[in-house]
């Protein structure tokens, strides 16, 4: 996974918009960073050993807390991903970017038949009423 820069992220979003513009999907995650690339090993319980409880013990080894909150950003479509790490000082001029980004590019969105939709409700509110 290659982090890249907050303007050059939200260029690549906007490719990966286009380019799944007939068909295809973005898939976009959000998460708390602790700044670490690799995981934390589990710590060893005498239990364990013990033959005792297998689960009994087991921790994650505690890590200290980041000085600073970070927000771990990822897109793919399947095939591309990207992703970038948003400092807290700089989350809400990503904000604003990304929801500019997401105005302009959300507009192949299919309405809801809303007739299909209330029929449906109706016939479930039906047969609950007779169960």
């Amino acid at each position: 996974m290659v982090l890249l820069d907050n303007d050059t992220f939200l260029t690549g979003l906007t490719k990966l918009f286009q380019s799944t513009k007939v068909s295809g999907s973005v898939f976009f995650t959000m998460k708390k960073y602790n700044g670490r690339t690799k995981p934390v090993p589990r710590k060893k319980s005498a239990s364990k050993a013990s033959g005792g409880s297998p689960r009994k013990g087991l921790g994650v080894a505690s890590s200290p807390e980041p000085e600073e909150n970070l927000c771990l950003i990822r897109a793919t479509d399947g095939k591309k991903k990207i992703s970038t790490v948003v400092h807290a000082k700089d989350v809400t001029r990503f904000q604003l970017a990304y929801a500019t980004l997401l105005k302009t590019n959300l507009d192949g969105l299919k309405k809801r038949d809303k007739k299909t939709a209330k029929a449906a409700a109706a016939k479930a509110k039906k047969s609950k009423a007779t169960v």
